[in-house]
């Protein structure tokens, strides 16, 4: 685990939530906040700004991970969940809800280290995949929009590709702008005089 560690455990049993805090403190330098109630569970996980949430439950609800996912939690933080027994069909609900880590027959004074340790792990991981999968996107966007000012200049002016290429790179120089923003301004102007 990192140096310091802001913890937010959820767990309605006042003696487990004891046992949970006291092993929190003893694998390294964190800071614990219990919530025992789970309505309103989202808005008061956002309250403390952890950077891991433990979940302690014995049967997670489908309005439960809802919360968690319309709440984007765990799409900010890892999210760690531990249920009692294998619910049908709700490991599966929870890992696309977001949930970092999905441990079934409970929560383990030995087993939350590595558990905390695996749930920041795959979370870092699939937040460098979501923000790659954006960056790809967005660059696909662009790409669109500038072969369609490319074919804009090639059909006004009667250019090569190459040639209209060139001329929305030596514009975005002169500009100082990026070739995407050149092309996106002349696509627009384009659309308002057709």
């Amino acid at each position: 685990m990192k140096q310091h560690l802001t913890v937010v455990v959820v767990e309605q049993n006042q003696d487990r939530a004891f046992a949970i805090v006291d092993a929190l403190k003893e694998s390294g330098d964190v800071e614990v906040f219990v919530i025992g109630n789970v309505s309103g569970l989202a808005r008061k996980i956002a309250t403390h700004g952890p950077d891991i949430v433990l979940i302690d439950i014995d049967n997670p609800s489908r309005d439960m991970l809802e919360e968690l996912t319309v709440a984007s939690g765990p799409l900010e933080r890892p999210v760690a969940m531990f249920v009692s027994g294998a619910a049908g069909g709700l490991a599966k609900a929870a890992v696309e809800a977001g949930v970092s880590a999905y441990v079934v027959d409970g929560l383990q004074a030995e087993r939350i280290k590595p558990v905390i340790d695996t749930a920041i792990a795959r979370f870092q991981v699939l937040r460098q995949m979501r923000t790659e999968l954006a960056e790809t996107r967005r660059a696909l966007e662009e790409r669109k929009v500038i072969d369609r000012a490319k074919g804009l200049l090639m059909k006004a002016k009667g250019v090569s590709e190459d040639e209209a290429y060139a001329l929305l790179r030596k514009t975005a120089m002169n500009q100082n702008r990026r070739v995407a923003d050149v092309a996106e301004a002349l696509v627009t102007a384009s659309g308002l005089l057709s």
